[in-house]
């Protein structure tokens, strides 16, 4: 097919999240996968040789045209976003579920020691997680799962691409001997924005945000959504 490089492109632009192949074939009748992989590929080797100000992604099982991380920082001046936050406690329900799911409300209120409806619900309206149904116990409890919305926005293609706990105790221990490394006093010197100052939570299990990397975003900035 003739242009078929130029229309996924144009696609892509206006998308709002990821095309995967089946939905670009859904779109462009006759197109083979084939053909598809291959204009995306070509897609991807042009933007990397131009180096412009955006770069093909491939995401959550497609792909996403976004901009490039160096370039946030006039992209937030446009656009004067507020960062994404999760909270402690949201950050930690939603390690649970990605790493354990299928997993039920009580498991994950058993391995954090707290309860846990609050901050699902939170996580369920954010779209980072789903219910896939209700387990056949006593009681049939919802069974929790990640989405697509929670592979776009940490930039994973799939849940493989998670870090393995080899790999997370291995960053722990990097960033300990880094802390414990000495330092000049002028180090510790910094300004407190209102950004970066922690919002009180109800309780102190919910009081500390961790912001969501704005290179993982379709672009360097996007409203914020506070949990």
């Amino acid at each position: 097919m003739e242009d078929l490089k130029n229309i996924i492109e144009s696609l892509l632009f206006v998308a709002d999240e990821p095309l995967t192949i089946e939905r670009l074939k859904q779109i462009i009748t006759g197109a083979e996968s084939k053909a598809l992989r291959e204009a995306l590929d070509e897609l991807t080797v042009d933007y990397e040789t131009r180096q412009g100000g955006f770069y093909l992604n491939p995401v959550a099982g497609g792909y996403q045209i976004r901009t490039r991380p160096q370039y946030r920082e006039w992209i937030k001046r446009l656009l004067q976003p507020k960062p994404q936050r999760l909270s402690k406690a949201a950050l930690e329900t939603l390690a649970i579920v990605a790493y354990k799911q299928p997993v039920i409300r009580s498991d994950i209120e058993h391995l954090r020691g707290v309860d846990c409806g609050g901050v699902l619900r939170v996580l369920l309206e954010r779209k980072f997680i789903r219910v896939l149904g209700r387990k056949e116990i006593p009681g049939r409890p919802l069974i929790y799962a990640t989405t697509k919305r929670f592979l776009e926005v940490f930039g994973l293609q799939n849940l493989k691409d998670l870090p393995t706990p080899r790999e997370i105790e291995e960053f722990g221990s990097t960033l300990s001997e880094e802390i414990d490394e000495p330092a000049d006093e002028d180090q510790f010197e910094t300004e407190v924005t209102p950004e970066a100052q922690i919002e009180e939570e109800d309780t102190p299990d919910e009081a500390v945000e961790t912001e969501i990397p704005a290179e993982n975003l379709r672009t360097s900035a996007e409203p914020d959504k506070d949990v």
